[in-house]
């Protein structure tokens, strides 16, 4: 029987009326095993209304109230990782352990919401002139929208709504529309925990959708993650529209390789980091640059490694790696393998025509190892979201750098090796927003931001941490001046206020 998921406004389920719907697929199968509501603008306004009149409390509130119910949600949230894990698994098709870090690294960021008041403290200069104070303090923005991927789909928005909420915003979250199920069981822990009607909405839906929330007046400020033609535009349009806007785009990750590196740990890097979630995660490392003889060794070292990956159903405990979200991004992925021989690479792995029995219709793909890529083939340029791993070839650590600096994306990057010194100017000199030294996965933990550089990037603050406490808020300064009770009316003064 076929599932239905519908919106989420003002503290209820609140079902489709647009008559649009999309299908959600089982990705292990291939079956359609839920349909979701697609909005209309209609439905969209409605959201934003809800969100607008729970502001008007909720703006106001007290520090204590907020943090009171976020320190419950917590525990709801800590208490039913399992059940979101496993919406994420039907859904998306990551295994079940990489479902239950997804869930981890969002309740992270919960951590750094519930402990938001010392986030919001402000600033006070006492007798800046005769009798005056200066108090530099941030209110809320307003209401809020997040549009998330589909890669993600508990652990992005909780990068974004924890903060936006404990700051005093009301919140508008567009999942993707490919596991929105994920966000429906985050709404109804959060009404549990006592969050008011209102603050915490989710709009299901498409295009539609989203371009409302771009131009719609009562949106204070947009919140993306996705690839990076779609957040260029989302942060043109939102900007155009007089909107603060955080829109992370795509990334091609590399790993730089030194001839002096533990290549053991670096090819269980490579495999880990290029290969897990199938690749379909922004932070994956898609590249990795050997530098000097150490390649063909390292080529060997990681497809030792990557042929003995378990790829299976992810509600198997035994699977390792799931399928891909849809058949047609599953056909695009193979699409790069098959066409980077014909462009001068060596497939070492090919793993296009990989299958599991009892699920022939699932959207499957083996591990792909390309060797030897060169700079200007599509395997290299684009964005494959997929578990397919290139390997490029630099003379030195100056050129393996010069290779790595001008790909148009800078989201993370790592080097590998037993110097100190070559780290230390890696980590100054290479143009990307996170960095790992030995680390081939550099996210952030939660009070320190996310975000990368040139296309990876668009907007001035990066995604929580102390970016996304700057990025709910708007800063206001205000100057006080109390007359001593003994101090006599002393007239107009026309000339420029003095501090001295």
């Amino acid at each position: 029987m076929t599932k239905t998921v519908n919106h989420w406004i003002g503290g209820k389920t609140v079902e489709g009326a647009s008559g649009n719907w999309g299908p959600v697929t089982d990705p292990a199968t291939g079956a359609v095993t839920t349909k979701v509501a697609l909005a209309s603008v209609e439905e969209v306004d409605s959201a934003v209304a809800s969100a607008k009149a729970a502001f008007e409390t909720w703006g106001t509130s007290s520090l204590a109230q907020r943090t009171s119910i976020l320190f419950r949600f917590r525990a709801l949230l800590d208490a039913n990782r399992d059940a979101i894990a496993e919406l994420i698994t039907a859904e998306h098709g990551k295994v079940h352990s990489d479902a239950l870090g997804e869930v981890a690294r969002g309740l992270e960021i919960v951590d750094l919401a519930c402990g938001i008041t010392t986030q919001l403290k402000g600033e006070l200069s006492t007798q800046v002139s005769n009798r005056v104070d200066v108090a530099a303090i941030r209110q809320p923005v307003g209401v809020v929208a997040g549009i998330t991927p589909f890669n993600f789909p508990a652990m992005v928005p909780m990068w974004m709504f924890p903060l936006a909420i404990a700051c005093g915003n009301t919140f508008v979250l567009k999942p993707s529309e490919k596991d929105p199920s994920p966000s429906l069981k985050i709404a109804e822990l959060l009404a549990e925990a006592g969050l008011p009607d209102g603050v915490f909405n989710v709009l299901q839906g498409d295009k539609v959708a989203v371009d409302r929330l771009l131009e719609h007046p009562d949106v204070s400020a947009i919140s993306f993650v996705g690839s990076t033609p779609i957040a260029r535009h989302i942060h043109t349009t939102a900007s155009a529209n007089g909107k603060r806007v955080q829109a992370l785009g795509g990334a091609k990750n590399h790993m730089l390789v030194l001839p002096d590196a533990d290549l053991d740990a670096a090819a269980d890097a490579a495999v880990s980091a290029a290969y897990g979630s199938a690749g379909e995660r922004c932070m994956a490392i898609s590249a990795v640059v050997a530098v000097g003889a150490v390649g063909d060794e390292l080529v060997a070292k990681i497809r030792e490694r990557a042929e003995k990956i378990k790829i299976g159903p992810g509600d198997d405990p035994t699977s390792e790696m799931g399928p891909l979200i849809t058949k047609a991004h599953r056909d695009k992925v193979a699409s790069y393998v098959h066409g980077a021989a014909d462009q001068g690479a060596d497939v070492v792995l090919d793993g296009t025509g990989h299958t599991v029995d009892g699920y022939e219709d699932g959207h499957w793909i083996g591990l792909s190892l390309l060797d030897k890529v060169s700079t200007d083939s599509d395997a290299y340029r684009d964005e494959i979201f997929g578990p397919v791993l290139c390997v490029l070839r630099a003379d030195t650590y100056e050129d393996g750098l010069a290779l790595i600096n001008a790909s148009p994306f800078g989201n993370g990057t790592a080097i590998f090796t037993r110097d100190g010194g070559a780290a230390r100017r890696f980590q100054m000199e290479v143009q990307a927003g996170m960095v790992g030294v030995n680390v081939p996965i550099p996210v952030p933990v939660g009070y320190h931001s996310f975000g990368g550089w040139k296309d990876s990037l668009f907007g001035d603050l990066h995604i929580y941490g102390n970016d996304g406490v700057q990025f709910y808020t708007r800063g206001k300064v205000v100057t006080t001046r109390w007359p001593d009770p003994s101090e006599p009316h002393g007239g107009v003064d026309l000339g420029f206020p003095r501090n001295h």
